[in-house]
């Protein structure tokens, strides 16, 4: 199983090990779909009407901590150790994730980075996902059976996740490079956030890398020298830290995915992103061109 490092795996090299069956205790596919509320489309509905074939269904929804007052917020180690092992996958499992968004990847980097985060580095992201899988006519199923359950123990990286606390810090002493993978819109105060009572805009010392960027049109990663000019034209040097936000924590994931595939493993997350920070930080840490900080 030479995939099992590569951040990345293409449609053909997942097409080929289920037609030779490797699809089992040593290699499992996620649909780690989900979608923001107003896009009205229902990920698990639609895991059971099409999937790729041998997939199980990730809830985002469902991994996570629910105690928390803000949204997608990291399960405890014991959560999702028990969420995963029900998916029948061990630490000897290979886990290949997709998601069936328009843009090609959009949420799969963030359950990638779940599995590197608690020391799960037998992990890929089905480069171009779900979307690319189609485009390329291989085969869908309908059909599914629950993987027998299988003891997964996690081994959490706390140095990986950031807090308001630590990003706050950061504004004060600028250690840290900051990136925010937003749109433009978003991230400059002139387009809406799609959470209920949270405005756009930023934080002060933060870089704007839009998610789509790091993807070509068809929706799959750009090669190494793509990747890096990105980095370069952006004014970002993947050699001193980086640590990266969003709205939620989820789409940040493909900066981190996006740096680990030129060498640079270990890019942190602002777990809370953006929805945490418009609701905690006071008005002159809010940056916006749009009218009002506060709504």
């Amino acid at each position: 199983m030479a995939a099992q490092t590569r951040a990345l795996v293409s449609c053909q090299w997942l097409a080929g090990a289920i037609r030779n069956n490797f699809v089992g205790p040593k290699l499992r596919i996620l649909d780690t779909s989900w979608h923001f509320p107003r896009t009205m489309r229902n990920p698990r509905a639609e895991f059971v009407q099409k999937h790729i074939p041998g997939s199980s269904f990730f809830d985002l929804g469902d991994c996570r901590d629910k105690t928390s007052a803000f949204d997608h917020m990291l399960p405890t180690s014991s959560h999702f150790s028990q969420y995963v092992g029900d998916l029948g996958i061990g630490n000897d499992t290979h886990v290949v994730v997709y998601d069936t968004s328009d843009f090609g990847s959009f949420c799969a980097p963030r359950v990638w980075w779940m599995f590197r985060l608690f020391g799960h580095r037998s992990v890929s992201v089905l480069d171009g996902g779900f979307k690319n899988w189609l485009a390329e006519d291989h085969p869908v199923s309908s059909d599914y059976s629950k993987p027998e359950f299988r003891e997964f123990k996690a081994t959490l990286n706390a140095s990986w996740v950031k807090s308001y606390e630590d990003m706050l810090e950061n504004i004060r002493t600028k250690k840290v490079q900051v990136v925010d993978a937003r749109s433009s819109g978003r991230y400059r105060g002139l387009e809406p956030e799609p959470g209920d009572g949270i405005l756009p805009g930023h934080f002060p010392s933060t870089i704007n890398m839009p998610f789509p960027s790091f993807m070509d049109a068809s929706g799959k990663q750009l090669d190494t020298e793509g990747l890096s000019k990105l980095f370069i034209g952006a004014g970002v040097d993947l050699q001193k830290p980086l640590w990266v936000t969003c709205a939620y924590g989820i789409t940040a994931c493909h900066i981190v995915l996006a740096a680990d595939v030129l060498g640079y493993p270990g890019v942190c997350v602002y777990d809370g992103s953006w929805s945490e920070w418009f609701k905690r930080a006071s008005p002159e840490y809010i940056i916006s061109e749009g009218e009002g900080t506060k709504v």
